[in-house]
C-alpha cells in the first residue's frame, strides 16, 4: 500500500500550503539521489515528489482528503484529473499544463519557462516526468547568484552553446533549485551572506545594540534587502529579542505572498570598565 502523502512529507493534514512548500524542500533535500547514496534514495525521492503534487494543488488535495490514494487510481474510478487542462496567472507570467494521462504542455514565455511549478516539479528530477513519461534530455548549466540577486530577481548574460544569452531570473529562487527553460535547465547556487539567512522567504538578520540602548531604547539603522532601514529598539530590550518586519522578505516565486525580515537584537556587554563606570553600575544594582 503506498503511504500516507501528508506522512510522506512530515505535515499534519491541516498544513497550510506554506507548510507543505517546507516540507518539501527540506525532504526533497535530504533524499535528493545525487547528495543521498541510500538504496532507496531514488524511490524515496520520487515519493516525496508525487506527495507534494498532489498535496500542493487544492483540486488534487481535496480529492486525495476525501477518497485517498483512490482518487488517483483509475481502476477504482479515480484518476479524474488525467487529461484536464488547466490555465493560471501567476504574476506577470500566464501558463498551461496538463496533469496526469495527459502529454505535459511546454512551457515558454519569450524563451522563459513558467516559474509557479517548474521549481519544485523539475528541481532534481533529471529526465523524469508527470506520469512517469520520459522527459527529452536538456543540458544543464549551474548559475551562481549572490543571495540579494537571488531574493530580489536580477538579469544574466550567459553562455549557452557558445552563444550570449540574457536571462531573467525572478525574485524568490532559492538555493538549489533548477528553472526548465526552452532548450536547457539552470542550476542555481546561491552564494551564502554575511549579513543576511534566509528561511524559506523569511530573512533574518543579526545586529548589534549596546547595553545603554537595550536599557533606554533608541533609533538604530538595520541593513534590509533594499537598504537601511530606521528601526526603534524598545527601553528594557532583552537579549536575542527578535524584531519583525512584516512583508519585508522574500517575494514568493510564484509571485503570491512575500515572508517576512526579523531581526535578533544581540547586546554588547563591555569586558572592561574603569572604576567610575564599575561604581554607577554598582549604585544603578544591575
Amino acid at each position: 500500500m503506498k503511504k500516507d502523502f501528508y506522512e510522506t512529507l512530515g505535515v499534519s493534514k491541516n498544513a497550510t500550503k506554506d507548510d507543505i512548500k517546507s516540507a518539501y524542500r527540506k525532504q526533497a533535500m535530504a533524499w535528493h539521489p545525487d547528495k543521498n547514496k541510500s538504496p532507496d534514495a531514488e524511490e524515496k525521492f520520487k515519493e516525496i515528489n508525487e506527495a507534494y503534487e498532489v498535496l500542493s494543488n487544492d483540486q488534487k488535495r481535496a480529492a486525495y482528503d476525501q477518497f485517498g490514494h483512490a482518487a488517483f487510481d483509475p481502476s477504482q474510478g479515480g484518476g479524474n484529473f488525467g487529461g484536464n487542462t488547466y490555465s493560471q496567472q501567476s504574476g506577470p507570467y500566464h501558463f498551461t499544463w496538463q496533469s496526469g494521462g495527459g502529454q505535459e504542455a511546454d512551457f515558454q514565455f519569450g524563451g522563459f519557462s513558467n516559474p509557479f511549478d517548474i521549481f519544485e516539479q523539475f528541481f532534481g528530477m533529471g529526465g523524469a516526468s508527470f506520469g512517469g513519461q520520459a522527459r527529452r534530455q536538456v543540458p544543464t548549466y549551474k548559475l551562481q547568484l549572490t543571495f540579494l540577486e537571488a531574493a530580489l530577481g536580477v538579469e544574466k548574460e550567459v553562455e549557452i552553446d557558445g552563444k550570449a544569452k540574457k536571462i531573467k531570473i525572478p525574485a524568490g529562487v532559492d538555493d538549489g533549485q533548477r528553472i526548465k527553460f526552452t532548450n536547457f535547465n539552470l542550476y542555481i547556487d546561491v552564494l551564502p551572506d554575511k549579513i543576511f539567512r534566509r528561511d524559506g522567504n523569511d530573512v533574518f538578520v543579526n545586529q548589534t545594540i549596546t547595553l545603554t540602548q537595550a536599557i533606554l531604547g533608541d533609533v538604530i539603522e538595520v541593513p534590509t534587502l533594499t537598504g537601511t532601514l530606521k528601526v526603534r529598539v524598545k527601553a528594557g530590550t532583552q537579549p536575542g529579542t527578535l524584531v519583525r518586519l512584516r512583508g519585508k522578505g522574500i517575494k514568493n516565486v510564484t509571485g503570491y505572498g512575500v515572508g517576512d525580515f526579523y531581526i535578533r537584537l544581540n547586546i554588547t556587554i563591555p569586558s572592561r570598565l574603569t572604576s567610575r563606570q564599575k561604581d554607577l553600575v554598582k549604585e544603578l544594582g544591575l
